[in-house]
């Protein structure tokens, strides 16, 4: 008995060691890449003004960063400014790594100025256009760049190569200092000013005033950025002036990585006589759809192929708003880039201006909807039941009664808010709240998130309730490995728009969009259950809802929040709480030695 014992505990020992070899060996070709971030005050001129924005590296978008999946990151942040700072990796799953997701406050203390914190941690079966973003105030107006994830070796796209790719980064400009803007709108309880301009690749583009005076040739790559002669700006991205050009060849193949950075505004994007092939979102493969617009939500990522098969020109990228709030005010300018045939036709006195494309108007959810709908896995998927957790959440603005010695410049004397389930989010800061739960420190949040609104109305309707919402700092806590079900329910309160809600640590499959108050007798029968795209943000329609369905199977703590940052601003945010499952791999690591204290 004693021997047969033994052998078995030595064939699973056997075992284990043949796995762990394997294992070894599928990730032998895996890199660790470091990078430094110092981030800092940086002069720039836009729209004939010169600014002092912070920045990392200097350099406006930041860094991109290209890796394969299964590789590791190990990035220094060193703060220069004068503001705390904290940075995302927006879609980047973080499996039991939560300590590096970012949002100050939420996973960790920021780090302070004159501080320095290492983010480390490795890409588990991703692969996609993602991207990193300042999570502290409004730094991310100018402190984001592309995270490109690309197969592993010897692994292809499961589309045709690419002859090029180039990342897209659409932005959102103030001539004011960003950090500014929000603070006079905390102190007044109104809505900040609207930005003066949209960015492609951070720059306006030649239809804003002054826009296209001067000539600077400026080639930008995933690390540097240096002058060059106009003989070596064939093959990259490059800015002239204030607008950036995209060199292409006839007869190729390009995959354009968009991604909307924007602090506060959907944009439509379109290119010129080119259709679009729509082959990925949010590091995520669809089922391939053309189509000629695309439109994006801040924090969304949508990857296209093109083809360069029309006479050698010029042919702007243009985006402008979609304003899907009635009567609000935004940003009505258009930022163009240029897609340039090799033809040697840069502007010049007798060159003519690109070709315009065609550009929906600004209100026009028809085509937002129909867009959307066209999202689907490339195969049938296994979803995830049953389901352990059904959840309700309404997400909207509120309205705060004036009190004594406050400036309330919101509606008839009010300060605007906003709320999920009319909980306003309240940050912490003695402690994130990532550290409260592990260390066990009391009163820095509560477990009691309602799963549902606590008071039914007709959420989309002209006539909703106006309770006022509590302003507190609430969880929902789940248990690892459970089945979440979320209704996402869009109001009317104060203005009814569409809310891109964005979940950290997850990526989620969006079973349905619909308008109105969601039925589960009669919406139900809409879920697609077949081939449901995988996300990581989802836009509730205006005076509408979406539905999406996740496991719970990544621990710690995940914001999930509306990604147009005013909203953030005023509270349109929870956080889940993920426990520990059985065993080390379904547990949280310990935190890093060097984690920022508050």
């Amino acid at each position: 008995m004693e021997t047969r014992r033994r052998s078995s505990i030595t064939w699973l020992l056997s075992g284990f060691f043949l796995l762990a070899f394997l294992l070894h060996l599928s990730n032998s070709s895996a890199e660790v890449h470091h990078h430094d971030f110092i981030v800092q005050g940086t002069p720039v001129k836009r729209l004939c003004k010169s600014h002092n924005i912070i920045t990392v590296n200097g350099q406006f978008p930041g860094p991109n960063i290209e890796v394969r999946n299964g590789d590791t990151l190990i990035i220094t942040v060193s703060n220069r400014t004068p503001y705390n700072v904290t940075i995302h990796w927006h879609g980047i799953r973080q499996i039991r790594t939560a300590w590096a997701d970012g949002p100050e406050f939420v996973t960790q203390c920021p780090v302070k100025p004159g501080g320095i914190y290492t983010y480390r941690f490795t890409i588990k079966d991703q692969e996609g256009t993602l991207w990193w973003h300042a999570h502290s105030s409004w730094l991310r107006a100018t402190v984001y760049g592309a995270l490109i994830i690309h197969p592993k070796e010897k692994k292809k796209y499961p589309f045709l190569p690419p002859k090029r790719e180039y990342p897209i980064l659409l932005g959102e400009w103030w001539d004011q200092n960003p950090i500014d803007v929000i603070h006079e709108a905390i102190s007044t309880g109104s809505a900040p000013s609207i930005s003066d301009a949209f960015t492609i690749n951070g720059q306006p583009g030649d239809l804003y005033n002054c826009s296209s005076k001067g000539l600077i040739f400026i080639i930008k790559t995933s690390s540097f950025i240096h002058f060059s002669s106009l003989t070596t700006l064939k093959k990259m991205s490059i800015s002239i002036s204030e607008i950036t050009v995209f060199p292409v060849n006839p007869g190729e193949t390009i995959l354009l990585r968009f991604i909307n950075a924007a602090l506060n505004t959907e944009l439509f994007v379109s290119i010129a006589g080119h259709s679009m092939m729509v082959v990925a979102a949010d590091a995520s493969y669809v089922k391939p759809f053309l189509t000629s617009v695309i439109m994006l939500a801040p924090g969304q990522t949508t990857d296209v192929l093109i083809t360069t098969s029309l006479p050698p020109s010029r042919y702007y990228i243009a985006a402008r708003a979609y304003s899907s709030a009635e009567s609000l005010p935004f940003d009505n300018t258009t930022a163009t880039a240029i897609l340039d045939y090799d033809c040697g036709c840069l502007p010049g006195p007798t060159q003519p201006p690109p070709a315009q494309p065609i550009l929906p108007a600004f209100n026009d959810t028809l085509t937002v909807t129909a867009f959307s709908a066209a999202f689907k896995s490339p195969t049938p998927v296994k979803l995830p039941s049953p389901v352990d957790e059904h959840l309700f959440f309404t997400v909207g603005l509120g309205l705060f009664e004036c009190l004594p010695g406050q400036i309330c410049g919101g509606p008839n004397h009010t300060r605007l808010t906003a709320s999920i389930n009319n909980v306003s989010f309240v940050l912490p800061y003695s402690s994130s709240l990532l550290q409260a739960h592990k260390l066990a420190v009391p009163g820095i949040f509560t477990t009691d998130f309602p799963a549902k609104p606590p008071v039914e109305f007709d959420y989309t309707g002209k006539n909703v309730g106006r309770e006022q919402p509590e302003p507190a700092t609430k969880l929902y806590k789940l248990r690892f490995g459970s089945v979440v079900q979320l209704v996402l329910q869009g109001t009317s309160i104060v203005a009814a728009e569409n809310h891109p809600i964005h979940l950290h640590g997850y990526n989620f499959y969006i079973l349905a969009e619909g308008f109105g108050n969601f039925d589960p007798a009669r919406d139900t029968e809409k879920f697609n259950l077949i081939d449901p795209p995988l996300r990581n943000t989802v836009g509730v329609p205006m005076k509408g809802w979406a539905v999406i369905r996740f496991v719970a199977d990544n621990p710690g703590v995940w914001l999930l929040h509306c990604h147009l940052d005013v909203h953030i601003t005023w509270g349109l945010a929870m956080a889940f709480l993920v426990e520990d499952g059985l065993g080390v791999l379904e547990a949280l690591e310990p935190p890093p030695l060097d984690l920022p204290l508050c």
